[in-house]
Parts: C-alpha cells; sequence; structure tokens
C-alpha cells in the first residue's frame, strides 16, 4: 500500500521555497511514499524529483487558464498558462496525462465557472480533488466529494503544501499502481485522510512571491 500526498509544491513554484531534499526527508519523517510534485507553470520539481527521490512521484502542474486552474499529472513537459481552459485539458491529454480540477469549488482559487459548465466539464476530466488541505472552509472540499460521487469522478486529496510543515496534511491510501490507469482504479479504492491547515500558511505564500519578485 501507499501513503501518497498528491499536491505538493517546490521551490520551482513561484509562491514556494521548497527545497527537493527537504520534501523527501519531510516525506520520510511523516512515512508518505508517494507525491505528486504540482508546481505552478512548471514541473522542474517533479522530474527532478524523480530522479533522487526514493519513492513513487506523479510529475504534475498547475496551469492556470482564464477559468482558472486545472491540473495535468503524469506530465513529461511545461505547460505554459494563460490559455483557455479547453487548451489546457488538450495539452495534458496529448502527452497522454491525466486532467484533475484542484481545489475546484474555492471561491478564491476555483474555476470561474457555472454550474452547468461544471456539469459539462466533468465529460473532460479524469479525476477531481475532493480534499485540499489549505480550503478555507470544510463545505468546499463536500461539494467537491459530491461532484465527484454524482459524475462518478475518482477522488484525489492533497496538502496543497507551499511550506514544508504541510506536507502529510492528507494522506491518502491506495494500492500500488504503475500506469494512469491503474492510478485512476487505485483511487476508486482509496481512503483518503487529512486536516485543513492554519490560513496563516499563506502568509508564507506571499512572502515566497515577494522574496522571488526581489
Amino acid at each position: 500500500m501507499l501513503k501518497a500526498d498528491f499536491h505538493i509544491h517546490s521551490k520551482y513554484s513561484m509562491d514556494s521555497v521548497n527545497e527537493p531534499e527537504d520534501i523527501i526527508k519531510r516525506c520520510q519523517k511523516m512515512g508518505i511514499n508517494c507525491v505528486a510534485i504540482a508546481d505552478h507553470d512548471a514541473v522542474e520539481g517533479g522530474l527532478l524529483m524523480q530522479r533522487i527521490a526514493p519513492f513513487k512521484v506523479i510529475v504534475a502542474e498547475e496551469v492556470l487558464t482564464f477559468s482558472g486552474e486545472v491540473m495535468g499529472m503524469f506530465l513529461k513537459e511545461r505547460i505554459a498558462s494563460g490559455i483557455p481552459l479547453e487548451q489546457a485539458i488538450a495539452a495534458i491529454k496529448e502527452q497522454g496525462g491525466l486532467v484533475s480540477i484542484p481545489h475546484p469549488f474555492d471561491p478564491v482559487r476555483g474555476l470561474r465557472l457555472n454550474a452547468q459548465e461544471f456539469n459539462r466539464l466533468a465529460t473532460q476530466i479524469d479525476l477531481i480533488e475532493v480534499f485540499n488541505s489549505r480550503c478555507i472552509s470544510n463545505q468546499i472540499n463536500i461539494k467537491a466529494q459530491l461532484f465527484a460521487r454524482e459524475h462518478n469522478l475518482p477522488g484525489v486529496g492533497g496538502s496543497d503544501s507551499h511550506t514544508i510543515g504541510e506536507i502529510g496534511n492528507v494522506a491518502v491510501e491506495l494500492e500500488d499502481f504503475n500506469s494512469p490507469m491503474e492510478f485512476l482504479n487505485a483511487l476508486r479504492k482509496a481512503t483518503i485522510d487529512g486536516k485543513r491547515a492554519s490560513p496563516l500558511v499563506r502568509v508564507n505564500s506571499t512572502l515566497a512571491k515577494i522574496k522571488k519578485a526581489l
């Protein structure tokens, strides 16, 4: 069995300073042996982690579209941000990746879609994040869980950690997998245990942005 955190940021995100080596140490401390490195507009962190981590690493990316963020998983190369949602989905699929929607109903970070548009989107995506530790209200996660159930989509969970101490706020326990399709099948039988992070962690993200801007 794997114990996973499927939403971690590294220093290659504009709002994180997490060193890959420190991510590995934290994961080992927390008993995590599978991660998705999902940086904003970058895949360098995930590709590096795949080479140096002693556990399973999925290369992912949060792509900022005109409608909000979409996550590509099992990527091989970066997808440029600032594109239409449909174009981002197509680019992910062209790489043989999976399309996930992180924090889909978050009022600040979620997709800017109405109910009808969300329902149409369900036919184009592979999975959906049903627990994100940085959501300010558990009702946001519950709404995502209900959406996943209604549309028969596998659910995934992640800490959305931009700091080392957040890693492990979510633990997804699932069977091992060796392909994107096996991953989806394993998620359908997975258990997700998570807690929400303190709102104060966003201060660290802001400070990281300022530091990098300077």
